[in-house]
């Protein structure tokens, strides 16, 4: 049977039972007051939450409000970026906006670097130029990837970071100088070292440096002549130099006075002076035979250091050597060790001022050619870049002389504007000449996807502030979106009447035609003329003072920062269709605002005090919500 449970053992239970209170008056009371202190304290603490939460719910929204307040400024505070005035040293202010239109136009462009590109990437990758209409590529350069390399700092300012990540890869891994091939010295300066310096002064990263001075010390042996001035031909393999047989022996005046840019930077950036030692040779050579006017031969000998006769242009053959005396000038932050560059450049423009003619009945100004003492009323679309050239060193001269110079350099942008509006398809011949009473027409009717006008429209833009200039490269932009645009990418015009099509998208095309319409719609920041200078392919290349010893500490390797804030001939035309080689040179020119300080149109110390009160603010709520 069960145990019983005596009284003893619940002892502990007579506490929950009334009547033992009721006995006992005094702990009844006391039991009351405990309930009663534990009801008022459970109810405390339910109020306190209440309010806590009510109080962390308002400084949530204070936050957000403040917060809101701050993204407002700040998009404010970047619209007065765009908006602002610029003191150039003369005094002149100019006001740069990055308008709507203009953001909506530089994605055009970049949508047309995107379909050039891709297509490039699907029919060419790794060729030094893509056949667009036969879909393939071709090696005119003898196969160093010459688009891929010319397009690496385009890819890269305009923000196509996984475009620009597989061309890196293709560089690093695939790029190979040794091989049994002859190339022109020039060209493969300009496209292939110049852009893989310009990729590293933006990327900082090394192994371009690299490659460029690998395929420099394969070009050197071109300027082991008796005078220094170059050969322009090389083979890379053999390091055996020599000119081309129509030259009769002499160098071609741009191809060997046109180095001095991407050779006196790599020297910079490896703190190996020979590079620039074998190019200032030429200039020092160059210099002993200099005449009054600074015009010169296109043609020069190797081995005595003298000129032969040949003609006087500021178009094919000419051109870039007269582009670089200002730009090695700029190069140099214009210091005392590069005057003679600048001294160089201004004889030349003596000589500049001697050929230009105006056109009659429209006065068209134009550049003419000279041959012994007779002028040439001929203008090639390569003499084009004269007008953003004559622009940017015009802010050297004394006032007088400035405005005069870049009154010439609009009259002259206006010139080759014309040249393309001129025909039925609204893009430009390779030249044109000029008849008393006829003003001009198309000679050589064929158009390669050319940079040239844009270019300078580019730095006029950017010297004055005219949007007009702007709406000048619209229209020429236009002009190659319908004509040039095909499905697989962009071809030239065998003739600018018809509308005819060649078979050719130029490595130029993408790595300056497209880079310079897309910098036309781009801030001033973007690519700082007081930073950069570029060079012949329109690469662009750090200002490194001849003293400066910090370079590559002052090169980010961060992509993000390198970005643009807003966006998280030369040149051997090749194409006089009977298979013959043309031989043309071209080159950009570069502005350099001096003593250039940046004043927001708008007084701004308001907006930034509140900023910085709500930015004090936020923190302060955040601690209280957050410790």
């Amino acid at each position: 049977m069960g145990k019983k449970i005596s009284s003893s053992t619940w002892r502990g239970g007579r506490y929950l039972h009334p009547r033992f209170y009721f006995k006992r008056p005094t702990r009844l009371a006391l039991l009351f007051l405990v309930v009663v202190s534990l009801t008022w304290l459970v109810y405390d603490r339910q109020s306190l939450t209440r309010e806590h939460q009510e109080e962390i719910s308002r400084l949530n929204e204070e936050v957000t409000h403040l917060r809101k307040a701050i993204e407002l400024f700040e998009m404010q505070l970047e619209d007065l970026k765009d908006q602002m005035e610029i003191s150039v040293g003369n005094g002149n202010k100019i006001t740069i906006q990055d308008d709507p239109v203009s953001i909506q136009r530089r994605e055009k462009v970049k949508d047309a670097m995107l379909h050039a590109w891709t297509s490039y990437e699907k029919y060419a990758w790794g060729m030094d130029e893509l056949q667009p209409q036969s879909s393939d590529g071709v090696n005119s350069f003898g196969g160093l990837g010459a688009t891929l390399v010319d397009s690496l700092d385009t890819l890269f300012i305009m923000g196509l970071e996984v475009q620009f990540q597989r061309a890196r890869e293709w560089v690093a891994n695939s790029l190979d100088f040794n091989k049994d091939i002859e190339v022109s010295v020039f060209e493969t300066t300009i496209r292939v070292v110049g852009g893989l310096l310009s990729t590293y002064d933006l990327s900082g990263d090394k192994v371009f440096l690299e490659k460029a001075r690998d395929l420099a010390d394969k070009l050197l042996p071109a300027w082991d002549t008796p005078s220094g001035i170059p050969y322009n031909r090389i083979n890379l393999a053999y390091g055996n130099p020599h000119n081309p047989s129509w030259t009769g022996g002499s160098s071609i005046l741009a191809d060997s006075g046109s180095e001095q840019l991407e050779f006196i930077a790599l020297s910079q950036r490896t703190k190996d002076p020979k590079y620039q030692q074998k190019v200032e040779k030429v200039i020092t050579e160059i210099n002993k035979i200099f005449p009054a006017d600074g015009l010169l031969s296109i043609y020069i000998n190797p081995v005595s250091g003298t000129t032969s006769y040949g003609s006087i242009t500021f178009g094919a053959m000419g051109d870039s050597f007269y582009e670089y005396l200002l730009k090695a000038w700029i190069q140099g932050n214009k210091t005392e060790e590069v005057k003679f560059y600048r001294e160089m450049w201004e004889k030349s423009m003596k000589g500049f001022e001697s050929l230009i003619r105006r056109s009659t009945p429209s006065s068209f100004a134009y550049i003419t050619e000279k041959l012994g003492s007779s002028l040439n009323d001929k203008m090639d679309e390569l003499a084009c870049f004269a007008p953003g050239m004559v622009a940017l060193g015009s802010s050297g001269y004394n006032p007088g002389e400035a405005e005069k110079f870049m009154a010439l350099a609009e009259e002259l942008a206006w010139t080759c504007y014309n040249f393309y509006q001129s025909t039925p398809t609204k893009l430009a011949g390779e030249n044109y000449f000029f008849q008393e009473g006829k003003d001009m027409h198309v000679g050589t009717s064929w158009n390669i996807l050319r940079p040239e006008t844009i270019e300078s429209l580019f730095y006029l833009w950017r010297l004055t502030g005219n949007k007009t200039y702007q709406e000048w490269g619209w229209n020429i932009f236009q002009a190659f979106e319908s004509n040039s645009r095909i499905e697989t990418g962009y071809v030239g015009l065998r003739d600018v009447n018809t509308g005819d099509k060649d078979n050719m998208m130029q490595s130029f095309f993408l790595a300056e035609t497209l880079k310079y319409l897309y910098l036309l719609f781009s801030p001033s920041t973007v690519i700082s003329l007081d930073e950069w200078v570029f060079n012949t392919e329109a690469h662009p290349l750090r200002i490194v003072s001849r003293d400066a010893h910090t370079h590559q500490e002052r090169v980010s390797t961060n992509w993000e920062s390198k970005l643009p804030h807003y966006m998280k001939g030369r040149k051997e035309g090749r194409l006089d269709y009977n298979d013959q080689i043309q031989t043309a040179h071209f080159g950009p020119t570069y502005q350099n605002h001096s003593y250039c300080m940046y004043v927001y149109k708008y007084d701004t110390e308001e907006s930034l005090l509140d900023m910085s009160i709500a930015s004090l603010a936020v923190l302060t709520v955040q601690e209280q919500l957050f410790g």
